[in-house]
């Protein structure tokens, strides 16, 4: 497993473990890392068959437990008992599975732009975006895929950015094999019949811009989930820790500092 632990000057600081979307890699989070480490104890990882652990082949039948499954490695490999957890869509869905199977190592949970189960729009996009991975090859799938994160507005404002992240997003390429298992895991996901049995402080953040998963997901979740904060913003697409990053970074820790961690000896490095 690789992952990458930002230690914050704060003694006995709480723990926050970040999961990424489709892509996988602890790198996403970049635009969070100063803000939350001034605070946390900050462990951010690759998902396994993504980022520095590209090489690793998934298997036919790898679901989102097996996600889930990686991050308790991950925290017992940190020496970490409990954690605050951010999952950004199918990074947020591992986060679900996770605190429903070993609530005791979850304090608070974030999903970002997620979903219980993915809806007609969502399925239609992955659809697309697979069709066009297996035509076309992973170059046209890469660059494809900033449509689906970011507003408009905000790629036509940074396209040199972008020309830099499609080379970076091709040269790190997942493979076709571990995008499909990965894609193939979220569609078939549903955490429907079990949301009432989760029992901790949930953030739902949102965007109501986002072309991939709309933001009535997240409203949906809400009616699903016994402690629920719901915020929608009005703009910011898919990515909106990457596109509006101070008020997405401004938001998480305010949520974080509602709830911590009844005993910091359980988040911080034994």
């Amino acid at each position: 497993m690789t992952f990458d632990i930002h230690e914050s000057q704060r003694p006995g600081a709480e723990t926050v473990v970040l999961s990424a979307g489709l892509g996988g890699a602890a790198g996403y989070w970049t635009p969070q890392l100063a803000a939350l480490k001034a605070r946390y104890r900050v462990i951010a990882y690759d998902q396994a068959g993504t980022g520095r652990l590209r090489s690793n082949q998934l298997p036919m039948s790898y679901s989102i437990a097996d996600m889930a499954d990686q991050v308790v490695e991950v925290l017992d490999a940190t020496k970490t008992d409990t954690c605050h957890f951010v999952g950004h869509a199918l990074g947020g869905l591992a986060g679900v599975d996770l605190a429903l199977r070993h609530p005791g190592r979850v304090r608070s949970l974030t999903i970002v732009n997620g979903w219980a189960t993915a809806d007609a729009h969502t399925r239609r996009c992955f659809e697309i975006r697979v069709a066009l991975l297996k035509g076309a090859g992973p170059e046209a799938y890469v660059r494809a895929q900033p449509i689906f994160l970011y507003p408009a507005t905000w790629l036509a404002a940074n396209a040199a950015r972008m020309v830099g992240e499609d080379a970076h997003a091709l040269s790190g390429f997942q493979g076709t094999n571990n995008l499909l298992r990965r894609i193939e895991a979220l569609l078939a996901f549903d955490a429907t019949p079990h949301l009432a049995a989760l029992r901790l402080p949930i953030l739902l953040a949102a965007a109501r811009d986002d072309v991939l998963v709309p933001c009535t997901q997240s409203e949906q979740l809400a009616t699903l989930l016994a402690d629920a904060t719901l915020h929608v913003a009005p703009w910011g697409g898919h990515g909106m820790n990457v596109t509006v990053p101070e008020a997405f970074n401004t938001l998480l820790l305010e949520f974080l500092s509602r709830h911590p961690v009844a005993s910091e000896a359980g988040s911080r490095p034994r």
